[in-house]
């Protein structure tokens, strides 16, 4: 059997969160000052607290998804947000180890998509924003980034690159920054060393389907052999703009919890531009409890980013 997707040695260096900022600081990869391994426990996380300054960020070491998150404005709430986030890291993840981080209170979120080799070939499929959160949660995605400087543009994509070369990536996965907005100045945060979500965005702006392009990758062929057939860097452009908002099982009336039961009524759009991810989606379909509430992910394309909206 063919594990599709990065060996264990990269999940292992790249997993680990604090093991990726170690790494993009070897690829002089910019990174937010922080702790450079998991906080063992309070105490640790009260002493080092004060050379990162306030507002700082908990993230748990070896999770995401928004799980193990806690921003900490000032020294007097360490110790509550220290207890929930890891907390909520052990009971999402099996570890609640977390690291401390500076929080960037005006930032945009952009991370660039990579797809590697066996090879040796490695290559962007430029960025995405994905700015619009909820509970440190993506909720919106769009492609390309609206508005973003070309300068920061092209060094974001560049670093993802660096970063990946270094550590012997391949396979699809994304790269995610944090982008000062008051600044311009740019970090990394983390690999994600998966196909994530919103990939479906990078897709419609491209043409490349990355799901397909990983198992290929798998198969042991080459990004620009004739089998697969993935432009060199120059060749890889954006065409319009692609929109991805998430169709949720959830309840409003109760804090947006997740929700479940069976879809009495399911009525999908449909036409040029539109498409529609959703496997489970179709009236009569029973929800349960058991699963991420993502229902449908519905992604639009359009020659302009206002058409793309409508």
């Amino acid at each position: 059997m063919t594990f599709v997707g990065p060996d264990a040695g990269i999940l292992d260096r790249l997993g680990d969160k604090t093991a990726a900022r170690r790494l993009a600081i070897e690829a002089q990869v910019p990174v937010l000052p922080g702790t450079g391994a998991p906080v063992a426990d309070f105490e640790a996380a009260r002493k080092l607290a004060p050379g990162i300054g306030f507002p700082l960020i908990l993230k748990a070491a070896f999770g995401g998804g928004g799980r193990g998150m806690r921003v900490v404005n000032k020294a007097e709430e360490l110790e509550a947000r220290f207890q929930e986030a890891t907390a909520e890291a052990l009971a999402a993840f099996g570890n609640g180890a977390v690291f401390l981080e500076r929080y960037i209170r005006h930032a945009k979120h952009v991370e660039v998509q990579i797809l590697g080799d066996t090879h040796g070939n490695i290559v962007h499929l430029l960025e995405r924003d994905c700015s619009v959160q909820r509970r440190h949660q993506k909720v919106v995605e769009m492609a390309p980034a609206i508005g973003l400087d070309q300068k920061i543009r092209e060094g974001l994509c560049g670093a993802a690159v660096q970063l990946c070369r270094h550590a012997g990536y391949y396979s699809a996965g994304t790269v995610e920054f944090l982008v000062d907005v008051d600044s311009g100045e740019w970090f990394f945060i983390e690999v994600n060393p998966r196909v994530q979500v919103e990939h479906t965005v990078t897709e419609q702006v491209t043409g490349i389907d990355i799901v397909r392009a990983q198992i290929q990758v798998a198969h042991g062929l080459a990004l620009h052999g004739a089998e697969m057939g993935i432009p060199e860097q120059e060749g890889i452009v954006v065409h319009g703009c692609a929109l991805q908002c998430r169709v949720t099982t959830e309840d409003p009336a109760k804090g947006f919890l997740p929700d479940y039961g069976k879809i009495q009524t399911y009525r999908s759009p449909a036409g040029m531009g539109i498409r529609l991810d959703g496997a489970s989606a179709y009236g009569g379909a029973v929800i349960t409890p058991y699963y991420d509430s993502l229902l449908v992910k519905v992604t639009a394309w359009g020659n302009t980013f206002p058409h793309a909206c409508q």
